[in-house]
Parts: C-alpha cells; sequence; structure tokens
C-alpha cells in the first residue's frame, strides 16, 4: 500500500506558521514572501481537503484539524534535522559521551585511552563510572558498556567479553595470613560485589559451600570490593577482564587456579539511532578491536600468570588445563 504523503513544501510553511503564530514571521524563517506562505497553506489544506487555521483577528490560529497534524510534523521535521546534523559530524571530531562499569572503567578502559586517543585526537570523551542499563536511553549518553544479561530492549546490544571469577587478595595479606587452602578463607574477610550470589557459585564450584564463614562485607561495586582487597582488607572475586594488571604487576596475588565463568558477561550498547553515527562507530570498533588485539596476546601472557597460581588444594599446579584466570 503506497503511503499518502503530503508535499513537503507545503508542509514546512505550515510548520513554521503553526509553531511561530504568524504568517509574517513563518515567512521571515523560511526566507519567502507572506504570500508565498499563504499560498504553500492554501496548496496543503486543498491537498488534505481539511482546513488548518481559523482567522483569529489580525493572528492565526490553528483548526482542528491543524492542531492534530502538527505535533506529527514538527516530530518529523526535527527528526530529519536533528539526522542531517549527525550525517554532517566528522569521523575523528566531537564529544562522546559514555557511561561503563565502574571497575572496568578504571582498571580498563582508562588505561587503554593513550591508544585511543592517538587515533582520533579530536574527539572529547567524557565517561561516568555506573552500570545502569537505563543510561541508553538517556539523551545525554551515546554509549553505554555495562555488565548484565544482555537482554535490553528497543537498543542496538552486543556481547564485548564474557568473565572468568576468582579469588584475589594482596601480597601483604597473603604473607600475613596466608591462604593455602580453600578452608583458609574462612579466616579472612569476605569482599562481596554483589548479594552474594557470585562468591556462592565460587564455592559451590569449589565444593566448598559448607565453609565456616567469617566477616563479610557488601560494597556497591566490583571497583570498591578490587580496591579493598588492594588494601589488605579481605579476599574479593577478581575477574578476568579487570583483575589481569594487577595481578601481572604483582598488585594482586590469585590463591587457587580455579575460576568460574560469571553469570553476566559485558555488552556495549547504544540507541539505534546512534550505532551509525561517526564518533560513536569509531569507539565501538576501537574497543572490539583492542579486545580483539590483547585476546591474539593473551596466551603467553596467560601461561606467565597461571605459573603464579595455586589449586585448591594448596599444591603448585604443573599444568595449564585447569580453569584458572585468562587475561
Amino acid at each position: 500500500m503506497v503511503k499518502r504523503l503530503p508535499p513537503l513544501n507545503p508542509l514546512r510553511a505550515f510548520e513554521a506558521a503553526a509553531r511561530l503564530g504568524s504568517l509574517t514571521r513563518a515567512a521571515g524563517e523560511l526566507n519567502v514572501t507572506h504570500g508565498a506562505v499563504s499560498h504553500q497553506i492554501k496548496a496543503l489544506e486543498g491537498a488534505l481537503d481539511v482546513r488548518l487555521f481559523e482567522r483569529d483577528g489580525q493572528r492565526y490560529r490553528l483548526s482542528p484539524q491543524g492542531a492534530e497534524l502538527l505535533p506529527a510534523v514538527s516530530a518529523a521535521f526535527d527528526q530529519i534535522a536533528a539526522a542531517t546534523a549527525r550525517m554532517e559530524r566528522p569521523v575523528t571530531a566531537g564529544s562522546l559521551s559514555i557511561t561503563c562499569v565502574p571497575a572496568l572503567l578504571s582498571l580498563w578502559l582508562i588505561p587503554r585511552l593513550a591508544s585511543f586517543t592517538a587515533r582520533f585526537p579530536e574527539i572529547r570523551l567524557k565517561m561516568e563510572g555506573v552500570n545502569d542499563a537505563a543510561a541508553i536511553r538517556s539523551p545525554d549518553v551515546d554509549v553505554s558498556i555495562l555488565y548484565g544479561d544482555g537482554t535490553w530492549p528497543d537498543c542496538w546490544v552486543k556481547r564485548w567479553s564474557h568473565l572468568d571469577l576468582f579469588p584475589v587478595l594482596s601480597p601483604t595479606l597473603m604473607n600475613s595470613k596466608p591462604v593455602r587452602t580453600v578452608r583458609d578463607l574462612g579466616n579472612h574477610v569476605i569482599l562481596h560485589a554483589d548479594d552474594g550470589r557470585e562468591w556462592h557459585q565460587w564455592l559451590a564450584a569449589a565444593d566448598a559451600l559448607d565453609l565456616s564463614r567469617g566477616p563479610q562485607h557488601h560494597l556497591s561495586d566490583a571497583r570498591l570490593a578490587t580496591e579493598a582487597a588492594l588494601h589488605g582488607h579481605g579476599i574479593a572475586l577478581g575477574d578476568t577482564m579487570t583483575a589481569a594488571s594487577l595481578l601481572a604487576k604483582g598488585q594482586l596475588v590469585a590463591p587457587f587456579n580455579l575460576a568460574v565463568p560469571a553469570a553476566d558477561a559485558f555488552y556495549v550498547a547504544c540507541r539505534s539511532d546512534l550505532r551509525a553515527v561517526p564518533v560513536v562507530s569509531v569507539f565501538i570498533d576501537w574497543l572490539f578491536a583492542q579486545l580483539e588485539e590483547e585476546d591474539a596476546r593473551a596466551e603467553p601472557q596467560g601461561l606467565a600468570l597461571r605459573t603464579k597460581l595455586r589449586s585448591a588444594d594448596g599444591t603448585r599446579s604443573k599444568r595449564n588445563n585447569s580453569p584458572n584466570a585468562k587475561t
């Protein structure tokens, strides 16, 4: 079925006159004569076979039919203007607003910003550490990197990376109160970044659900739990994205070679109409390319890290076939 659309120029004249409440001002905005605007509106009324304006002294006011038509016409012109503006934005210049899981922002994205800035020096980034799917639909946010199940409707979303989880603690705490077996965890403060489900999952995999628990702290996100572990306040669950560099630098140690897959994953998401915007596209493409480059280097790095890990029964791991942390 062919859609019946009114002619464009009469629609422009109608929208301007209705918005400004004056044919004269509409003519000035459109850079045409008063008579041209009047002619265009009459042409539109003829095409639609309705009256769109009623005379009110020296002013025109919308008829009921005109009032019904105006919001749709205004929204359509706004969308066309916005799309045109986005198309005209250069690829390598502009501003980009990003929300990101706090731990990933602090421990993965910020350390790699030099790579992005070197390639796109004229893109200004505004970054906020938050894991909130509602940000996807915010008009002030361009791209969101989220931790979750990825089931966010009416937007563009793609899984970026899965995660494995494993206990981590500071070398100082490891030396002062060693963790040689899973049972030793009962002598330490357990640091949670959620309601306790992730630790429950790891302990179940370690066959230690009956572990006697000591003090426990619940923090709002993985970044805070990791920081608490860095300060020697207890043992947190690290993950293969945010804890890898801390392990490689010796700032954290992983006492066991047992890691479990996280129930959720990292996703990149944005509003569907933004995905093709040049500055959005280059940032998302850079995110995935950066991860692919690091995955290509991951095996030798992972081998080096594995030699530092201990198995859950306290013996030194001699092989690489256990489900331990990846970088």
